[in-house]
């Protein structure tokens, strides 16, 4: 006779979430106040009233932390860049929209982005940690750039996109793009304004008119010049 197994998770398995949630929500914060310098497990010992041991039975180091933080934003990705991809609309809409959402999700939590690409080592003499693609394809992050691959893919099989493009170097450079503008308006926000005209862009115009300069990039030549696009962020 078969053993009828429960999936609810047991009082013990919800409070070691509970915990080991807390400790995640106590190191954004603590990433947001103080940066890398002064995050550590002492310091998040302090902040949830918790002893470093008793973290260390959820973290078993500051890297095992920071790579559950960078976990967490590209699940938040994920998540959001699921929700735009998978509507019923244009292809030219959905592109411009995964792009966007990258950038609009990475300045609404500003220090959890820049957690999310830190490469704090607890000892400075650990080793480097082996590129194994395997392990990124299987990561939040790796998911999260295997949709960006599959966007491309899917623009060269409509025929809009240029079909020369290799679509992992073309998604590595809209990802690097795209993290550049991230990054700018994190530490300069008002940079859109710094303009010569009389109407300067605000941030979601000039996202807007990067994802259509990014997706304009990528299509064949000949496409490439009959798209208009206006500052503002509406097609014409």
């Amino acid at each position: 006779m078969p053993t009828e197994y429960s999936l609810d998770p047991t009082p013990a398995e919800r409070r070691r979430l509970k915990v080991r949630g807390a400790i995640i929500e106590a190191a954004e914060r603590v990433f947001a106040l103080e940066g890398e310098a002064g995050l550590s497990i002492r310091r998040l010992a302090e902040e949830i009233d918790y002893s470093p041991s008793a973290i260390y039975k959820y973290f078993g180091s500051k890297d095992e932390l920071i790579d559950e933080l960078k976990e967490a934003f590209f699940e938040r990705l994920l998540t959001r860049v699921g929700r735009v991809s998978g509507v019923d609309a244009p292809f030219a809409e959905r592109g411009r929209a995964c792009v966007s959402t990258y950038i609009e999700t990475a300045i609404e939590r500003p220090y959890h982005y820049a957690a999310a690409f830190s490469h704090i080592q607890a000892e400075e003499t650990a080793p480097p940690r082996p590129k194994d693609w395997d392990a990124f394809t299987q990561s939040n992050k790796g998911r999260a750039f295997g949709v960006l691959v599959a966007m491309v893919q899917e623009g060269q099989a409509l025929g809009i996109f240029d079909p020369d493009l290799d679509p992992f170097m073309a998604a590595t450079s809209v990802w690097s793009a795209s993290h550049g503008v991230a990054q700018l308006l994190t530490h300069i926000p008002q940079f859109p304004a710094l303009t010569p005209t009389e109407t300067p862009l605000s941030a979601s115009e000039f996202i807007a008119f990067h994802a259509d300069l990014v997706f304009r990039g990528l299509q064949r030549p000949a496409d490439a010049r009959q798209t208009d696009f206006n500052p503002g962020g509406q097609k014409q």
